[in-house]
């Protein structure tokens, strides 16, 4: 969240007071620019839904011939960092989408992940809402 406020300082720039001097925003002049979205989902559904963009491609394309490209080197050694891919990897794990190549297009688009109806643990899931997840 720090981060992210930092960002949005960035993008903003700082406000100009009445008697000439500036100020940086404050967080709520921040959440009031930015309607109360959370930039974070934002980003993670923009991700997914550029992934299954991505896999929809014909083979031909150069965007995804570069996707599917492995390079002949060896990664260095020590802790891996981390790729695209494995964020991508991550956000499906808590999404608990498991076969993403059977899910629905909504599934792995941006709007998925910000209209994902909250069920509590005790309440059962219509089939209809179930198309989503995986068994």
């Amino acid at each position: 969240m720090v981060f992210e406020r930092k960002v949005l300082r960035r993008i903003f720039g700082p406000t100009k007071e009445r008697d000439g001097k500036w100020r940086i925003k404050t967080n709520y002049e921040l959440d009031e620019l930015i309607r109360h979205k959370n930039i974070i989902n934002h980003i993670k559904a923009q991700r997914l839904s550029w992934f299954g963009h991505l896999h929809r491609m014909p083979e031909e394309r150069m965007v995804k011939r570069v996707y599917k490209w492995k390079p002949m080197l060896t990664r260095p050694l020590g802790r891996p960092k981390n790729r695209w891919e494995d964020d991508i990897i991550n956000d499906m794990k808590k999404l608990k989408i498991k076969n993403w190549t059977t899910a629905s297009r909504i599934a792995i688009s941006g709007n998925y992940m910000l209209r994902r109806p909250k069920h509590s643990k005790n309440e059962a899931v219509a089939p209809e809402e179930e198309g989503c997840s995986n068994k």
